[in-house]
C-alpha cells in the first residue's frame, strides 16, 4: 500500500494478489511474448563463471558514489568447461549483469540488502548477476536438475534473494516508475537499445573451406538436410542459407538455427566456420591484391580462423601466410593441430610482436601485402559477446559496448596504437600494399588514421610513395565503394551485418618495373575476370611487353582473349621488323628443327598491279635463288603509312621444284599478264601457320605442289 509520502510500503503479512502485480511489474526487456519460453535459470558454475567475468569488467566508480564494495578475488569454480555453449552463456550474463549494474546496484540498496545483513565482499559480483537472472525470470523459482552440481556460493546467494524477493520486486517497479519505464530495458541508453535490437536479427555468417569441400558440395549436402538456398535469409524462420554479395565462399543462416547447425558434419570437420563477415572482406581484398609467389604478414589476426581463411585462399599458389606477435609456445601445439585439421600448409608463425620486427627482416623480403587487423572499439559490432568468444578479443569489449560509447582518452589511445602500427607497416620496402581493416564506426579510428599516416609517410627512402586505393572485391558492385569521395569501404551496423571499415593503401609502382604476364593474369582471376580460364606461362612474351605497348592500344577490343592473341601477333611482327634489312639481303638461316619447318610456312603480303588477273604464284623458299629474290622486294613503308591490302596467303612444304632449273617454271607458266610485286614483310615468322584472319576465306593450305601450280587462274577477291 502507499503511505502518506506516496511511497510503496510493505508489511511483513502481504496479499498474494500484490505480489502477482509486483512480479508483472518487473519483466526486463518488454520484449516478451506470450509465446516465448519461462526461463528456468542456469547451472552453478555458470552464475559463478558470469560473477568473475563481471568482476573484471565492471564499471569502476568514485569512493563518493560507491554504493556497494566488490572483493578482489575471484570465486573458486569447481568445474571448468570448455564448452563454447557454456562460455557462451557466462558472457551473456556478465554483460547484461554489466548494462544493468547501476539500476541493479540501486534495487540492492533500496531492498536493504544492503547494508542490512552481513554479506562477504568477494560475493557481491555473484549477488549482482544472479539478481539480474532472478528479476529476468519474474522472481521465479529457479528449477535444478537432478545431475546439477551445487555450489554453496550459490545456494547461500540464492536464498538471500528468495528472502527479500517482495522487496526487491517493489524497489525494481519504483526504480521503473521514477525513470517512467515500461521496463528496465528502457532506461537503458538509446545506442544500446539499437545495439540489442540488432543483435536480436543479426543473421550468421560462416565461411567455407575450399581445401575440404566446394562450394557446391556444401549446396547440395544443405539441402539434402531440408535447407533451401534462397537470396535472402532476413525475416525467415525457415531453414534457409544465402551466398554473400560480396564473398563468394560465405553463407548467410538466420540466427535462430545456431544450435541445429554446430551440430552438423559440415562444421564438426571445419568444412563451415562460422566468422564475423568483416574478416572474410579483409582476407579477400588482400587475395585481390596478390602475385602468385607473393607472400602475407598478417597484424593483429585475433582468431586463427582469419588466418586459416587467408591460408586457404592462397592454397594453389606458392605464398606464405606470415602471423606476428604469437609469443607462446604452448600455443604451439594446439594451432597446428587446428591447421592440420583445417588443412592448412603454408603458414608461419613469428614470436616478435609487429612493432619489433624490422622491415629488413629476412624471412619478410618476399612479402607483399600486408593485412593490419588493429585492435579497435569494435563499436560497429552488434553482438559483443559472440564477437569476443570468435575473435579472441579481451572482456574490457564488454565495457565500452555496456554504455553505448568509448571515453575520449581510450579512442585517442586507440587511434594512436593503430597509426603507430600502420606507420611501421608502410616502412616495409618490399611491401606493394597494406590492407586496413577495424570494426569500429568512429572516424578517429578509421578515415583519420589512414590520411595521417598517408599524410606523414616517409619519402626519404627510393620507394614509391603509398596511395589510396578502392578494395577490390569478387561479387562487389561499384555501387557500394565511395570512389567518388574517399576511396574507403564501409558498412554500416544494420540489422543483417556488423559494421566494418576497410581501407586498402598501395605503392605506385616504379616505372622501371615491369609486371609479368603470370602476376597480371593471377590478379585478374583473383577478381573473377578469368572464370574457366587456365593460366599459363610465357617468358619470351613477357620480355616483349614493352615493345608491344603501342600496337595494343590500336587493338581494342571488349574479348580480353581476342587481344592476348594480337598482342602476341604484334609481339612477333615488330621484333622481326628489327631484322628486316638482314632478311632482304641474305638467304634464310637453316631451321634447327626439320620436323617443325615441315608444318610450317612464312607469311607474306602479295601486292597486285593494276592489270588483268593473275593466277596464284607459289612461294619458293629454294636457297638458290637470292638474286632473283631480292629483285621483287621493294622499300619497306612506315608502320604508320601502311596500307591495308587484302593479302593471299598460300603454304608450301620446304621441298625444292621438280624442275631441273628455274626456267622451267617460267617455260610453263602463262607468259601473258603476269605482274607480281612482293611487299616485304615486317617479319619472316617461319614458326605458325597463316591465322584465319589473314587467309583467304574457305581456303586451306595444300602440300601438293604440282597440283597447285597446274590449278587454274583465278581472280583475286
Amino acid at each position: 500500500m502507499l503511505n502518506s509520502t506516496g511511497e510503496l510500503e510493505f508489511s511483513n503479512e502481504v496479499d498474494p494478489e500484490i505480489i502477482s502485480q509486483l512480479t508483472s511489474l518487473a519483466l526486463s526487456d518488454g520484449k516478451s511474448s506470450a509465446g516465448a519460453p519461462e526461463k528456468t535459470g542456469y547451472p552453478d558454475s555458470v552464475y559463478v563463471m558470469a560473477a568473475n567475468i563481471f568482476q573484471g569488467i565492471r564499471i569502476e566508480k568514485s569512493a563518493q558514489k560507491v554504493l556497494i564494495k566488490y572483493g578482489n578475488e575471484p570465486l573458486r569454480s569447481f568445474s571448468e568447461s570448455e564448452d563454447q555453449s557454456f562460455q557462451r552463456l557466462s558472457y551473456e550474463l556478465a554483460f547484461s549483469a554489466l548494462k544493468y549494474q547501476d539500476i541493479l546496484e540501486t534495487i540492492l540498496i533500496d531492498s536493504y540488502i544492503f547494508p542490512s545483513t552481513t554479506i562477504p565482499d568477494h560475493l557481491s559480483s555473484l549477488i549482482i548477476v544472479m539478481l539480474y537472472d532472478f528479476q529476468d525470470r519474474k522472481f521465479q523459482s529457479r528449477v535444478l536438475s537432478d545431475n546439477e552440481e551445487s555450489i554453496s556460493e550459490v545456494q547461500e546467494v540464492e536464498n538471500l534473494l528468495n528472502s527479500f524477493k517482495i522487496k526487491l520486486a517493489a524497489a525494481l517497479a519504483r526504480c521503473r516508475i521514477k525513470h517512467d519505464a515500461l521496463s528496465i530495458y528502457h532506461i537503458l541508453p538509446e545506442t544500446v537499445r539499437k545495439q540489442e535490437l540488432r543483435a536480436s536479427t543479426l543473421p550468421l555468417y560462416a565461411w567455407i573451406n575450399t581445401c575440404k569441400i566446394s562450394p557446391e558440395e556444401v549446396y547440395n549436402n544443405l539441402k539434402r538436410r531440408g535447407y533451401n538456398k534462397v537470396k535472402s535469409v532476413l525475416h525467415i524462420d525457415d531453414k534457409v542459407f544465402a551466398v554473400d554479395q560480396h564473398c563468394y565462399d560465405v553463407l548467410i543462416f538466420p540466427s535462430h538455427l545456431k544450435n541445429d547447425l554446430i551440430n552438423i558434419d559440415l562444421f564438426k570437420d571445419y568444412k563451415l566456420i562460422f566468422q564475423d563477415k568483416s574478416r572474410s572482406l579483409a582476407v579477400h581484398s588482400v587475395k585481390a591484391l596478390l602475385n602468385m609467389d607473393d607472400d602475407i604478414l598478417m597484424v593483429n589476426t585475433g582468431s586463427w580462423y582469419t588466418v586459416a581463411h587467408m591460408s586457404i585462399l592462397t592454397n594453389n599458389n606458392t605464398s606464405k601466410v606470415f602471423v606476428c606477435g604469437v609469443q607462446s609456445q604452448a600455443k604451439d601445439p594446439d594451432l597446428k593441430t587446428l591447421f592440420t585439421k583445417m588443412g592448412c600448409k603454408n603458414i608461419e608463425i613469428l614470436r616478435e610482436t609487429f612493432i619489433n620486427i624490422e622491415s629488413k627482416d629476412h624471412r619478410l623480403q618476399k612479402v607483399k601485402v600486408i593485412l593490419l587487423l588493429p585492435r579497435c572499439s569494435g563499436l560497429g559490432v552488434s553482438n559483443p559477446v559472440e564477437f569476443i568468444l570468435n575473435e579472441h578479443e579481451d572482456t574490457e569489449f564488454l565495457k565500452d559496448h555496456s554504455q553505448g560509447g568509448i571515453s575520449v582518452d581510450k579512442l585517442h589511445i586507440l587511434a594512436q596504437q593503430q597509426y603507430e602500427q600502420l606507420t611501421h607497416a608502410m616502412k616495409f620496402t618490399k611491401a606493394q600494399a597494406v590492407v586496413y581493416c577495424t570494426c569500429s564506426v568512429c572516424p578517429e579510428e578509421n578515415e583519420a588514421v589512414v590520411k595521417k599516416a598517408l599524410e606523414f609517410q616517409d619519402l626519404g627512402n627510393k620507394v614509391q610513395p603509398y596511395r589510396l586505393s578502392p578494395p577490390v572485391l569478387p561479387l562487389c558492385s561499384l555501387k557500394e565503394i565511395q570512389l567518388s569521395t574517399d576511396k574507403f569501404f564501409r558498412m554500416e551496423p544494420s540489422e543483417i551485418t556488423n559494421g566494418c571499415f576497410l581501407s586498402v593503401l598501395t605503392r605506385e609502382r616504379d616505372p622501371s618495373e615491369t609486371v609479368s604476364v603470370k602476376d597480371v593474369l593471377a590478379r585478374a582471376a583473383a577478381k573473377g575476370l578469368l572464370d574457366g580460364i587456365e593460366l599459363g606461362k610465357s617468358s619470351k612474351r613477357e620480355k616483349k611487353k614493352k615493345k608491344s605497348k603501342t600496337s595494343l592500344t590500336k587493338a581494342a577490343t571488349a574479348d580480353n582473349g581476342i587481344q592476348m592473341k594480337i598482342a602476341e601477333f604484334l609481339n612477333r611482327e615488330t621484333k622481326a621488323s628489327a631484322n628486316l634489312s638482314e632478311t632482304v639481303t641474305k638467304p634464310p638461316l637453316p631451321q634447327e628443327n626439320t620436323a617443325q619447318v615441315g608444318a610450317s610456312s612464312q607469311t607474306r603480303k602479295h601486292k597486285l598491279a593494276p592489270h588483268p588477273p593473275v593466277p596464284t604464284f607459289m612461294k619458293n623458299t629454294c636457297p638458290s635463288r637470292p638474286r632473283e629474290r631480292q629483285t621483287h622486294f621493294i622499300r619497306p613503308r612506315p608502320e604508320d603509312r601502311m596500307v591495308a591490302l587484302k593479302p593471299i596467303e598460300i603454304v608450301l612444304p620446304p621441298v625444292f621444284m621438280p624442275f631441273s632449273s628455274p626456267q622451267g617454271i617460267r617455260s610453263w607458266m602463262p607468259t601473258q599478264h603476269l605482274y607480281c610485286h612482293w611487299v616485304a614483310p615486317k617479319a619472316l615468322v617461319p614458326t605458325c601457320l597463316p591465322t584465319p584472319s589473314l587467309s583467304r576465306k574457305g581456303e586451306k593450305p595444300k602440300d601438293d605442289t604440282r597440283s597447285s601450280l597446274l590449278r587454274p587462274p583465278r581472280r583475286w577477291l
